[in-house]
């Protein structure tokens, strides 16, 4: 077994018990606690402390104030000169109210008193030097016998003779006044007797070139039966102005306005795009872009004849209600209704009865369509003649007989002919020519 011997000076143990063998307290760190004062021996170190800060202050105040200089003293003082001394207002008895009297009354000149009308008449105001008299009027009146307000605005709170107050007239513009009589209004008299457009008649009878009877029309006026309607000349002339354009459209353009990213066919009216072989002679004026619009429209995968015009008669003709012009259309059809033997051509493939259904006896959207001309151009194109313009009515007519629409051209509508006009290019319809 081994033994370990420690080398170096043992320390002492911790003394636990004093001199005289008392027990002693733990130490705390390496001394010993301080006894606790006693409560006067507190309150004499604090009283002590007050002292002492007090004296700094003290002293501190002395410093910082600024030495008296006792010569101002012997100085006399300054007299105050004579003048007007206001008097302190004294305390009211009463508690305050506003005077609701006018300038010139509070002032001691008398006024016209405001407000309501008072039948027994105000008293007579006191001046506004007399306080005791300034709100006497306002006493003799008890605030009892005030009746309460009533919100007349309900219908509850009417009495059995309530009448409401009238409303002033509202004013009218004299331009806009309709008559009482009934009838058709002016414009659309017009549009009927094909004196203009309704749109060209709103703006004749606003210029005041329009009379009825005689009489100067105004915007809105109705009219009951016969009536003598007058025309100025410079309404005329006006319209005499007005031009119309014939476009070749190409496919990848619309007609109206622009859609899903395809531009309308009105942006090709340019200069650079005028056809050399314009036979109008019309020289282009920047009024002409004005109000121009499609009469008629054409597919985007449709191209031809498109008539864009000014005049709202042109484009009552060609797209009223009553219109009845020829629009002729060369169409590239394939047969697809059922097997033909390969290499047959759609002109042997369509049967004589569907090619008459083609001619009369369809029906689009519920509606009996109008009697058309159709026959064969040569085997695969057919010439259509219509007198109406169904959305997308002849693809949806070959539909119905199993054709299906691979090209399609306008080549004329009315007495106009396409002609030899080149694609994207245009040329003004010229003043002898008619639909």
């Amino acid at each position: 077994m081994a033994t370990i011997t420690l080398k170096g000076k043992p320390k002492p143990a911790a003394k636990t018990r004093n001199a005289e063998g008392e027990k002693r307290a733990p130490l705390r760190g390496k001394g010993v606690s301080k006894p606790r004062p006693t409560l006067a021996k507190a309150q004499a170190e604090r009283t002590e402390r007050e002292e002492r800060f007090q004296k700094t202050q003290q002293q501190r105040n002395e410093r910082s104030a600024p030495q008296r200089d006792d010569r101002r003293d012997e100085r006399p003082a300054r007299p105050k000169p004579a003048g007007f001394k206001p008097e302190r207002p004294q305390p009211r008895s009463e508690p305050f109210r506003r005077d609701d009297r006018p300038r010139d009354e509070r002032q001691g000149r008398p006024g016209p008193r405001p407000g309501g009308f008072n039948p027994d008449g105000p008293p007579q105001r006191a001046q506004h030097g007399d306080p005791s008299r300034r709100h006497e009027h306002r006493d003799e009146r008890p605030a009892g016998d005030r009746p309460p307000r009533i919100d007349q605005r309900r219908a509850s709170n009417r009495g059995p003779g309530f009448e409401a107050p009238p409303r002033p007239q509202q004013r009218r513009n004299p331009a806009r006044q309709v008559d009482a009589e009934d009838g058709d209004r002016l414009s659309k008299r017009m549009s009927e007797l094909k004196m203009a457009s309704r749109r060209e008649a709103d703006e004749w009878i606003a210029a005041g070139w329009v009379r009825v009877n005689g009489k100067v029309a105004v915007l809105g006026q109705r009219v009951v039966g016969d009536v003598e309607i007058t025309i100025d000349p410079a309404a005329r002339q006006a319209q005499s102005q007005l031009v119309t354009v014939l476009l070749h459209k190409p496919i990848g353009y619309v007609s109206g306005q622009a859609e899903d990213g395809y531009e309308p066919a009105v942006v090709l009216f340019q200069q650079e795009n005028r056809w050399k072989d314009d036979p109008s002679g019309i020289k282009p004026h920047p009024n002409h872009h004005r109000h121009l619009a499609p009469a008629g429209r054409l597919d985007i995968d449709s191209t031809g004849l498109l008539v864009l015009t000014q005049d709202g008669r042109v484009a009552k003709a060609l797209i009223g209600d009553d219109s009845d012009i020829e629009k002729e259309y060369l169409v590239r059809v394939e047969f697809v209704g059922h097997e033909v033997p390969e290499g047959t051509l759609p002109n042997a493939a369509l049967a004589p009865e569907q090619l008459a259904l083609l001619n009369h006896g369809l029906e689009l959207d519920g509606e009996q369509l109008q009697p058309a001309k159709v026959s064969w151009q040569n085997e695969q194109q057919l010439r259509f003649v219509l007198r109406e313009g169904k959305k997308r009515q002849i693809r949806r007519m070959c539909e119905l007989v199993g054709l299906k629409v691979v090209g399609l051209k306008r080549v004329r509508i009315g007495r106009i002919p396409l002609g030899h006009l080149p694609v994207g290019q245009w040329r003004y319809l010229a003043p002898w020519e008619r639909f």
